[in-house]
């Protein structure tokens, strides 16, 4: 089968390079960059393209040959490149973290008769299949709540954060509001806020902020109670709120000496430098899930924890890693016909089919990508 990759950043990489290298896919990575496509070169079985993917006639022209594509595009080109591939009539995995609602393209792709699982990181992503197989084996579930969070291993002034996936994505996290579910209610706070801190062993107290993080889930589970929060190094927060609330996020245009400007793309030039991790360059993903609900009468308690770090042998950071393997386990199952839901699917419909949840967890671990459970 062939599986043509859309975006070949640390991600997208990761995720080529995985489906290349058991020889059971031939692979072609697309990206605008030359420079990106190059730290490909040499690879067997894998292929480059140079395209521009917000060019519909581009894009179909490097999908054409694909049995299933998997789209790792930066979020803010997420959704129209995702509708561009259903409009092709293929198969398709992502990763983009868009902020349009993905149902939207639920019947177009049913109409076209392809599987398509959207959210197929880390979080979202494995999360969901976990809470998504939860829901097959716990009688009820009255909370989930997901922490998770990815941080250079090496705290540098001022930000002590680096962006471990796609920088603008990261920015999103900060301004989109936090939707969650409280007493069966849906609740909107502002990102960035309920601030708590929070112990975890082997990398010390992060500080835990409201995120939208939930998704699909919002939708898809009758959980009374649910939410998700990012984590990062203490002092982190007031750094963000102080640049949100001064206006250097804000998407409207100023004018400066006659010249019209956002203040985010002033903001994503200036902040970006500092927040890529250099080659080498090691980092972390702190990942917590509690489930609590109900089996067999008895109260139960579940929680997932995982701590990944830096691949110094394939220099693949934790976050491409933890993102990019959930991604390709996913794609397997999709290519292999074993998952095969028509229209767009969240990860969590991956977790409740039979089969699935297991096949992901084994993936993740055959890759060092292990998550300890506690059950009491």
């Amino acid at each position: 089968m062939h599986v043509v990759v859309l975006g070949a950043g640390r991600v997208g990489r990761a995720i080529a390079l995985d489906l290349v290298r058991e020889g059971e896919f031939t692979v072609t990575a697309v990206d605008a960059s030359e420079a990106v496509l190059d730290r490909l070169e040499r690879v067997s079985g894998l292929k480059r393209k140079r395209a521009d993917l917000r060019n519909r006639r581009e894009l179909a022209e490097a999908i054409r040959p694909a049995d299933l594509v998997v789209g790792a595009v930066p979020g803010q080109m997420g959704f129209e490149t995702l509708k561009a591939v259903i409009g092709e009539g293929k198969n398709a995995v992502d990763i983009s973290f868009f902020e349009e609602d993905a149902r939207l393209l639920d019947e177009e792709a049913r109409r076209a008769g392809v599987t398509v699982v959207v959210d197929a990181g880390i979080a979202p992503g494995a999360g969901n299949i976990v809470l998504g197989y939860l829901t097959t084996v716990m009688d009820r579930i009255d909370r989930f709540e997901c922490l998770v969070g990815g941080l250079p291993v090496v705290r540098q002034w001022p930000y002590e954060y680096k962006a471990v996936f796609s920088p603008s994505d990261v920015i999103e996290e900060y301004v989109r509001p936090a939707r969650f579910v409280e007493r069966g209610e849906m609740v909107v706070r502002p990102a960035l806020s309920d601030p708590e801190l929070l112990d975890f062993p082997g990398v010390g107290t992060l500080e835990a902020f409201n995120t939208d993080g939930l998704r699909s889930l919002l939708f898809t589970m009758e959980i009374p109670n649910m939410k998700e929060k990012t984590l990062r190094y203490p002092g982190h927060i007031e750094k963000m709120r102080v640049l949100r609330e001064t206006g250097f996020f804000s998407k409207e245009p100023l004018e400066v000496g006659g010249v019209k400007v956002r203040p985010l793309d002033v903001t994503s030039r200036l902040l970006f430098p500092l927040w890529q991790l250099t080659e080498g360059e090691e980092d972390v993903t702190v990942m917590r899930l509690t489930v609590e609900g109900e089996t067999g009468g008895q109260r139960v308690l579940r929680i997932y924890d995982l701590l990944d770090r830096y691949d110094p042998g394939t220099r693949t950071t934790s976050m491409a890693r933890t993102t990019g393997y959930t991604c390709t386990a996913v794609a397997r199952l999709v290519a292999s016909g074993r998952y095969r839901r028509p229209g767009v699917s969240p990860p969590e419909f991956v977790g409740q089919a039979p089969g699935c949840y297991l096949f992901v967890m084994q993936e993740l671990a055959r890759r060092g990508v292990v998550f300890q459970e506690t059950v009491s």
